[in-house]
């Protein structure tokens, strides 16, 4: 029986992130991992979306080219080069991380973890033997019970990327983030994209006027959007609504994700109300304290950066350097639709509901020489704060390299800085970033 210090029962960004994080710390380490290294992320999820919308943003510079005097040919897009593409962006970073393994001396296992008693992982015949546990089993797409749905193919984001033909008219169930990001990939390829959406908007996750631009910019690219959607049934081909009828090459279903706690329940695990996470303390332990989970299984934000910090302090508190639990205004929020939203902290409502003396300050990208110039004037900064000390509260970034840009203003808040560190700061002209610091001279009183 094989001894370690840490068993990680998942290889996505929660579990091999804090892999690495304990082998650095001088343990021996185990990963296992019953489908592909990289987990949904890697595989199905943030990277190989981010490889579409970067084809999609060809598309759509060469068609802004072309008003200004750059003129190309007809263009043919070869949907399976773009496929290929794909693969091959997810193949180089899984063997990045079967390096990264290597390198560090972990050992690698595929196959279905089982986890006889405290301690002990089975794969297969193998059983291993370990000082602690940490769960990152992550989560898998959420279907709703729709009339129909069983008895037609319908696509998740696990089978989306397995598609080899680009198709002529897609619906997408579902106004999320994950939905809306595929709708701005697959329309300026020339696929005819409807949105169905069952809440009032579209991105309810997102500050108001980023909603809005967002929302315009679908509406030039020709996507349909529907909202307050009833939806009745689904037949080969044909969505059902309640006032209307849609056709269909291909039905994307994106309603949310689910933890996956099977572990959990044979562990006998404390879960959440309702079962819906594993329920952990400030230091990402379970109800048995040498078992820790991560990631997608706690109640926190489903995204892979907070797995992977989540992962990291996890480590730490097994092995004697305790840290904080990461605060959900610690975490960046990134939308990456053209233009692309970022976001931290509490919004204008909520830091008013919070009892904040609170003043928003916002600064457009039309008033920037780097923007005008790049022809990416659509958008904004806006940062909220307090009155009294000018803490920063939360920001939103929407425009060309909002996901970027707003690590600077989160940086101020995490060093404890105020809107006055950022009017001190020097920013190199022309950039984007410069209108961070007019925005913190406009908003100091």
């Amino acid at each position: 029986m094989k001894q370690y210090d840490l068993i990680v029962i998942g290889a996505g960004p929660g579990g091999y992130v804090a892999a690495i994080e304990a082998s650095q710390l001088g343990k021996k380490v185990a990963v296992v991992e019953r489908k592909a290294i990289g987990g949904t992320c890697l595989n199905v999820g943030c990277i190989p979306s981010k490889a579409y919308l970067k084809h999609a943003s060809w598309m759509e510079e060469m068609q802004t080219a072309r008003q200004f005097g750059i003129n190309t040919k007809e263009i043919d897009v070869d949907f399976s080069k773009l496929v290929k593409r794909k693969d091959n962006v997810v193949v180089q970073l899984q063997t990045g991380i079967h390096s990264l393994f290597k390198q560090h001396g972990i050992d690698y296992y595929e196959g279905d973890a089982e986890i006889p008693q405290t301690n002990q992982v089975q794969v297969g015949e193998q059983v291993l033997q370990a000082s602690y546990i940490l769960l990152a089993t992550g989560s898998r797409p959420f279907v709703p019970p729709i009339k129909g749905l069983d008895e037609t193919s319908y696509l998740t984001t696990d089978t989306f990327f397995e598609l080899k033909e680009q198709p002529d008219n897609l619906i997408i169930i579902g106004g999320g983030v994950i939905g809306v990001e595929l709708a701005f990939a697959m329309a300026p390829l020339g696929t005819s994209v409807t949105i169905v959406e069952v809440a009032d908007d579209i991105l309810m996750t997102e500050d108001d006027e980023a909603r809005t631009l967002i929302k315009k910019r679908l509406k030039e690219l020709s996507v349909s959007v529907i909202t307050k959607a009833t939806i009745k049934e689904v037949k080969e081909k044909t969505l059902y609504l309640s006032d209307a009828s849609l056709n269909f090459d291909e039905l994307l279903v994106v309603t949310g994700r689910q933890a996956n706690l099977e572990l959990v329940q044979q562990l006998h695990l404390e879960t959440t109300e309702r079962d819906k996470y594993v329920k952990v303390n400030h230091y990402y332990q379970t109800s048995n304290p040498s078992i820790y989970a991560v990631g997608d299984m706690v109640d926190s934000y489903m995204l892979a950066h907070a797995a992977s910090k989540e992962g990291i302090k996890a480590v730490r508190h097994m092995f004697g350097k305790k840290e904080r639990r990461l605060l959900r205004e610690q975490i960046p929020r990134c939308v990456y639709t053209h233009p692309e939203i970022a976001s931290f902290g509490l919004n204008e409502q909520e830091a008013t509901a919070a009892g904040y003396d609170v003043k928003v300050g916002k600064i457009p990208y039309a008033a920037n020489g780097r923007a005008i110039a790049g022809q990416e004037t659509t958008g904004y900064i806006k940062i909220i704060s307090e009155r009294r000390y000018d803490e920063i509260l939360g920001a939103v970034i929407v425009g060309s390299n909002a996901t970027e840009l707003i690590h600077t203003i989160l940086a101020v808040k995490e060093s404890e800085g105020t809107l006055a560190e950022i009017e001190k700061m020097t920013f190199a002209h022309p950039t984007l970033s410069e209108m961070m610091g007019e925005l913190g001279n406009q908003m100091i009183e």
